[in-house]
């Protein structure tokens, strides 16, 4: 199993409409501001805690392209709500706010449109080594993984409106890509680190969605 230094998966999404979208992930989604991150490239990443996982709110100076939608398609978050309440953030991002512990969910929950089933649970249950929940669905620490089968657009672009990736937290970014790239997992960029912050890297799904392995020092204690 990759070997996860936090219990959960992060996810994160790009805007042109931060103020809009500040206001709604505090206000209506409810959601905990934690800090803001200068990532370069004219980004600013405004990070909101939820439980143990992170909404990175990439903020972008330059205008982003309305590009067809990544495989990530909703974000479930446990809430003190009596009911499933659903939302649709100011980019057309769907959140659902959902009673604490119902299907399970103690934090969050992320689903995934994705062109075959059958490869993607390949790619989560055997190349991520995740364990699987039940039918379709992985545990990630805290945090879910849900698929479902449904068409999609191919090779979504990562910078451009909307959710475009998910990060895990590891101990070893450069040996957790190399195992993912030998199992069978398909390179996005290789590992590169960010100053005295983190050590990074992107693998890519079946379908070519992002998934971004991150060694942050301040989860770790070290970059080597």
């Amino acid at each position: 199993m990759v070997d996860l230094a936090k219990p959960a998966i992060d996810i994160g999404l790009y805007t042109n409409s931060r103020e809009a979208q500040l206001d709604f992930w505090q206000q209506q989604a409810g959601v905990s501001f934690s800090e803001l991150l200068r990532v370069g490239g004219g980004v600013h990443q405004l990070r909101h805690a939820i439980g143990d996982s992170i909404l990175k709110i990439n903020d972008c100076r330059d205008t982003l392209s309305a590009a067809p939608p990544s495989g990530i398609r909703l974000l479930s978050i446990a809430s003190d709500v009596a009911a499933v309440t659903e939302l649709i953030d100011p980019d057309g991002n769907r959140v659902n706010l959902v009673p604490r512990g119902q299907d399970g969910i103690e934090q969050i929950r992320i689903t995934m449109h994705v062109s075959n089933l059958a490869t993607h649970r390949a790619f989560w249950g055997e190349v991520l080594e995740l364990p699987e929940l039940g039918e379709n669905c992985f545990q990630v620490g805290a945090s879910q993984l849900e698929l479902i089968d449904s068409e999609v657009a191919l090779d979504p672009v990562q910078r451009a409106l909307g959710y475009r990736y998910l990060t895990i937290q590891v101990f070893d970014v450069k040996t957790t890509h190399a195992n993912i790239l030998k199992r069978g997992g398909r390179e996005g960029s290789a590992p590169v680190k960010l100053g005295d912050v983190a050590h990074i890297s992107f693998v890519r799904d079946p379908d070519g969605n992002w998934l971004e392995i991150s060694q942050r020092k301040s989860i770790t204690g070290s970059l080597d």
